[in-house]
């Protein structure tokens, strides 16, 4: 019983999710109330604020990696980096049939038209930034907090990670079949990394 109320409050999120991002898409992100959006998927208000507690987050939600629990949630013996790249080069080989790329490229192109996302996603990469910082800082010293090493190498390593889903989109918004885009980015993960771990010498290169 339990498992089938999961279910039903999953596709219930889905459809919320679904129905908002086809209004914003038709009629553009601040033209659209959430009433509307409540309306359209035959849910009360009060029900889609159980959902998403907020507009953006419609748009939003999952943007933001949790960078910072793969970092503290790693092995015995598995360095951040590893950890890192052992969950992006996971995500990569993934099976590409699950992937709704007409969904993923509405959304792209959703937030790239709202001012107000575009912020939204900048605060969600600010504080994953942090979030990772303070994760790197407790695997060198336990107990303190982030300092500039800290900070500077989550800096990179979350502009690596933007860098490899902006060369993925692109791929795919230039018309790149989907299963060679997700060929294209395990290959782009592992160069990623190499160059993260050993620096721009990497014997890989950079091209």
């Amino acid at each position: 019983m339990a498992g089938l109320r999961e279910r039903k409050k999953e596709q219930t999120r889905r459809r919320i999710a679904e129905v908002a991002l086809r209004l914003f898409a038709e009629r553009g992100y601040d033209a659209v109330t959430v009433n509307e959006i409540a309306e359209a998927a035959g849910v009360a208000k009060v029900t889609l604020f159980s959902y998403f507690p907020s507009k953006d987050c419609l748009v939003l939600d999952g943007v933001k990696d949790d960078m910072a629990r793969i970092v503290a949630g790693r092995g015995p013996g598995v360095t951040p980096l590893a950890a890192l790249r052992a969950h992006y080069r996971a995500l990569a080989a993934a099976d590409s049939q699950e992937l709704d790329v007409e969904a993923l490229m509405t959304r792209v192109r959703v937030i790239s038209a709202s001012p107000a996302l575009l912020a939204g996603v900048q605060q969600a990469y600010a504080e994953e930034r942090e979030e990772l910082a303070a994760a790197l800082a407790a695997a060198r010293s336990p107990g303190h907090g982030p300092g500039l090493a800290a900070r500077v190498m989550a800096a990179q390593i979350t502009a690596t990670v933007t860098t490899l889903q902006e060369t993925f989109f692109a791929r795919l918004a230039a018309g790149t079949p989907l299963a060679e885009a997700g060929r294209a980015l395990a290959g782009d993960v592992e160069l990623a990394f190499d160059l993260l771990e050993n620096g721009h010498d990497t014997e890989r290169g950079t091209s």
